[in-house]
């Protein structure tokens, strides 16, 4: 197990009811398959709502908003790159790589481990 990314919530932020380790492991997994499902959406629900519920959460929820909003750029990019064939390309290896970095961030979660997404912007930490 590796460190976890993220670091705490910060000092004025209200105090919400801790999770189980279970259920924090739970709700990881879910906010991982909800980005597979309903793209930046689900993710970040789960932040601004689980946020301060767990570190492990926090962490897990904010590496998959980061995600999901960087295939969102990717999404648009390729959109507009469209009118050349190119920007096709780009949007399938999007699509693909969302489906495979879901599915391989929701098993991490559900291990109990630490992940972070490969080829992602930084937006929320």
């Amino acid at each position: 197990m590796t460190t976890p990314p993220y670091g705490p919530p910060p000092a004025g932020a209200p105090s919400a009811a801790a999770m189980s380790p279970a259920d924090e492991k739970l709700w990881s997994t879910l906010v991982h398959l909800g980005g597979l499902f309903f793209g930046f959406l689900a993710p970040l629900i789960g932040y601004l709502i689980l946020k301060d519920r767990g570190p492990f959460v926090r962490a897990h929820t904010a590496t998959a908003l980061n995600f999901q909003l960087t295939l969102l750029i990717a999404y648009l990019v390729g959109g507009i790159l469209s009118i050349v064939v190119i920007g096709l390309f780009v949007i399938l290896a999007a699509y693909v790589l969302n489906i495979v970095f879901c599915i391989v961030a929701a098993v991490r979660a559900n291990q109990g481990d630490w992940y972070t997404y490969p080829l992602t912007i930084r937006f929320v930490s």
